[in-house]
Order: C-alpha cells, then sequence, then structure tokens
C-alpha cells in the first residue's frame, strides 16, 4: 500500500499565497448556514424579549454571527426598535441584531 501524505507532499512548492488560499478555502467549508425563521417563531422570540426586559429577567439567547451559532446568558439592557438591535448588560455591553437571533429562553 502506498502512503500518501496528501497536501504536505505539495506544500513545499507552492507560494505563501497558495497556502492562504488554501486555508482560507478550507476556513468557508467549514461555515454554517443561517436558518430562516418562520413569521409565528419570530413573534415568540419578540415577545419573550419583551416579557424579560419589562420584568428584568434573565435570557438565554441563541444567535448567529460570523458563519457560526453562538449563545449568550445574561440580562437585557436595552431593545432598540429603530435600530434593531438589543444590548445585553454585562461587563462589556454585547449588541446582537434582532435579525441573527435564533432562539430565546428565559431562565
Amino acid at each position: 500500500m502506498v502512503n500518501d501524505r496528501g497536501n504536505i507532499k505539495w506544500t513545499a512548492m507552492m507560494m505563501p499565497e497558495h497556502i492562504n488560499l488554501l486555508n482560507q478555502m478550507w476556513e468557508e467549508k467549514e461555515y454554517k448556514e443561517k436558518p430562516l425563521l418562520d413569521e409565528q417563531h419570530m413573534y415568540e422570540i419578540n415577545m419573550k424579549l419583551h416579557l424579560a426586559i419589562s420584568n428584568n429577567l434573565n435570557v438565554f439567547i441563541e444567535y448567529y454571527k460570523d458563519h457560526d451559532f453562538h449563545e449568550i446568558n445574561g440580562k437585557l439592557k436595552m431593545i432598540d426598535s429603530t435600530q434593531k438591535y438589543l444590548q445585553l448588560d454585562d461587563e462589556n455591553p454585547t449588541e446582537i441584531l434582532m435579525e441573527n437571533i435564533l432562539d430565546v429562553h428565559i431562565d
């Protein structure tokens, strides 16, 4: 059986620009696609957010940013409906666009 080293045997002959392009291609291959939410789910998210801010409740938010899924936990500081983002009250205020929120859970 032949011991194939894959791309390792070719990297010595590649220019740094080619290596950077290959690394970028492999990184983009790992990108996750943002799911589409239906209108009812967006309405439920909006209701939970307004309930949490009016009663000063702790929230757990799942959101999409930079081609990946993220989660954050905390209390809401403000909801800006004109700019369509919310801000969490933590040591460095986190801003999340409303269109990137996937789900909200109230603790």
